[in-house]
């Protein structure tokens, strides 16, 4: 899967020299182990809901004016608000934040804004939420990152709300001494580009109190670490992951309510620990045991929604969020109507007489009364199903904004061929499908993915019949998850940037007449933890798998196993291990394999054929999930008891053997048909 910098540099986006600095990792914190795996402690933690002069060399991207559409003619203002995450980041890292903690922000940043700053003689607009109005500084108090402003001599005002008169806004300056927040302020353009330095600094101290820093960062116990790694790098990533689309619109709502409850709850906090009281009498401090108490749970709350927020905004465990979604709000099935009734929505761009007749002698039974509902958007009418409902997609082009997350059971059909119903993914952060209901049939419909950081596809419990789609990939194709399953039936996959099809253990697989091609990888099979979980179980009946970058079909295993071995033996050709171990599937034949030997410092298997093996890579693929099983099975016994328990191992072998693998074909695969990665 490619990573957000990757594709920042592809975009061909101008890096500054500050690009490379240090990624931030995954800290150790008393809410998790090291050697803990991530999910787990993820999982532990959602389950109850989640120095720089003028004369330096300062990196400014080339400045550009906007006008403002307003009423009054304003100045043009001068641009920075379109900034990469690379000057960003060289800003904060090298000239504003460096190695400073938490507490010691507010210094650098003064002192920043003292070495970079024009201290008067500049024009800006201050903007507010009620007004803007045209003022001329006359010099700035860093320290409290304000200005002292005056009016210029053409007074510029506009406000849908306030209209003030220059009298009343100078009474209004007043009133404030003339000091305005500096973050208010939007550089106006004299021609010059003198005050170009001024407005770039002006907008990263915005960009960072909007953006970065939080209110109870200050107050944090554990001053000790340094800011800009902890806390303001992954921000600053989250902020542009969501710009581009590559965090799920889920974990992004989930992100901003955690946030705003922490914020409410840090405010209630400073409320309640204020109030505490130093007095003596006995009734004040019964009030300050009380509001002590409160103010502990106070705590604790929030500090487990700043650990739920800070495991959010780091890089890594943001993926296994995404990929998982622990702590995100799942969808709950609706189950059947209150009403019993099924409903057939029908989706259309344009509903015609002609299309209707067709309809209702092809698709909708007029001797049954049934209900329909008609719709134009896909979302909608899926979002509208209960359990047992029909979706009929018309021909159209539809440009899905969302995502389809399916949770009851229901049947989803194009009207047409799949190329003549196109449903086309827009934004690039959720899966396109992602299906959770008990069985759930989808029929006649081509998918399509641009620029996504998510599969089209993923089944994350239940079945789901896919049959005849056309499924144009981005990223990741199909995914089945854990214990899923998943029959594929006539279907055409291709331009996956990593699998087509990655299959997880303990699942169960159907592939029967599909076209997977032009991936990294056809298909993915990732065998490990296999002391934990069943090895998938996987059909593959008349399938095309070709012209994929890597391996037509790849098993991703844990390379302990061999290490332990004295000898390293190819498991394929070992007739005497099948026999033993894999029942029935001991008297096969077995064809003449090649295998490349692992050794310490190689960590892929290759199988190459011979050309007179007409089956490919079938035989191959069959075997080694026998080998696997045969493993699998010496580990269990010490758990059966004695190995005289024959009944008990043959019932195991029969539940972990490959079901068949029959009449593929597997060709101009860059690796080759078959291989094994190593971890």
């Amino acid at each position: 899967m490619p990573t957000a910098d990757e594709d920042r540099q592809e975009s061909g986006e101008q890096l500054t020299a500050g690009r490379d600095g240090p990624v931030s990792g995954v800290e150790n914190s008393e809410h998790g182990s090291k050697n803990e795996p991530i999910s787990h402690q993820l999982t532990d933690c959602f389950k109850d809901e989640e120095e720089i002069g003028k004369d330096h060399d300062y990196p400014i991207k080339e400045m550009t004016s906007k006008k403002h559409v307003r009423t009054v003619e304003f100045p043009e203002v001068i641009e920075t608000t379109q900034l990469s995450y690379y000057e960003r980041y060289k800003a904060y890292q090298d000239y504003i934040l460096g190695d400073t903690k938490p507490s010691e922000v507010k210094d650098f940043i003064a002192e920043y804004l003292d070495k970079v700053l024009e201290p008067y003689g500049w024009q800006a607009i201050w903007s507010n939420d009620v007004f803007e109005v045209l003022v001329e500084i006359t010099d700035v108090v860093t320290s409290s990152l304000q200005a002292k402003v005056h009016l210029t001599e053409l007074f510029l005002y506009e406000s849908e709300t306030y209209p003030l008169s220059r009298e009343a806004m100078e009474s209004f300056l007043e009133a404030k001494e003339h000091l305005v927040p500096l973050q208010d302020l939007y550089v106006a353009v004299d021609g010059s580009g003198e005050f170009d330095q001024t407005a770039l600094a002006i907008e990263h101290i915005r960009f960072f109190y909007e953006n970065i820093w939080r209110k109870w960062d200050e107050d944090d116990d554990d001053d000790d670490y340094d800011y800009f790694v902890r806390c303001c790098e992954p921000r600053l990533k989250l902020h542009y992951d969501i710009l581009e689309d590559r965090v799920p619109t889920d974990l992004i709502a989930e992100y901003h309510r955690l946030l705003s409850k922490c914020d409410e709850t840090y405010k209630d906090f400073i409320k309640m620990r204020d109030n505490i009281t130093t007095s003596d009498s006995e009734t004040e401090s019964e009030i300050n045991n009380v509001s002590m108490v409160e103010g502990l749970k106070l705590y604790e709350e929030l500090e487990k929604l700043k650990y739920k927020l800070q495991i959010m905004e780091n890089p890594l465990y943001r993926y296994v969020l995404r990929r998982d979604g622990y702590g995100l709000p799942s969808k709950q099935a609706k189950g059947p109507r209150p009403s019993g009734e099924k409903v057939v929505h029908v989706v259309s761009k344009c509903m015609t007489i002609g299309l209707m007749q067709s309809l209702l002698k092809e698709k909708l039974n007029a001797d049954h009364v049934t209900q329909e509902q008609f719709h134009s958007d896909p979302v909608v009418a899926i979002n509208a199903c209960y359990e047992g409902d029909v979706v009929i997609i018309c021909a159209g082009h539809y440009c899905v904004n969302g995502y389809f997350r399916i949770a009851d059971s229901i049947q989803i059909e194009g009207y047409g061929l799949p190329d003549d119903v196109v449903l086309e993914k827009e934004g690039k952060g959720d899966t396109f499908v992602e299906c959770m209901a008990s069985i759930v049939k989808i029929s006649n419909l081509k998918f399509v993915q641009h620029d996504a950081t998510e599969g089209i596809l993923c089944v994350r419990q239940g079945q789901t019949v896919l049959e005849g789609c056309v499924l144009q990939c981005d990223t990741t194709g199909v995914v089945l998850r854990t214990s899923a399953e998943l029959c594929m039936k006539n279907c055409d996959l291709y331009g996956a940037k990593g699998a087509g099809l990655e299959i997880y253990p303990s699942s169960t697989c159907v592939l029967n007449g599909n076209d997977i091609h032009h991936c990294k990888e056809g298909i993915l099979i990732k065998n490990f933890m296999e002391e934990l979980y069943d090895v998938p179980k996987i059909t593959m009946m008349n399938n095309l798998v070709h012209n994929h970058e890597n391996y037509g079909v790849t098993m991703i295993k844990f390379a302990v196993h061999f290490g332990k071995k004295k000898h390293m033996e190819n498991p394929l050709n070992d007739e005497h291990s099948l026999d033993t171990n894999s029942g029935s599937h001991g008297t096969q034949d077995i064809p003449h394999l090649l295998v490349e030997h692992c050794s310490p410092n190689k960590y892929e298997q290759t199988v190459i054929l011979n050309n007179s093996d007409i089956a490919e890579c079938d035989e191959a693929v069959t075997n080694e999930l026998i080998s696997t099983s045969a493993k699998k099975m010496k580990l269990s016994r010490p758990r059966l008891g004695e190995a005289g328990d024959t009944e008990i191992n043959d019932k195991l072998i029969s539940q972990e053997i490959f079901s068949s693998i029959v009449g593929n074909h597997f060709r101009k695969n860059g690796k080759g048909s078959f291989g094994i990665v190593y971890y």
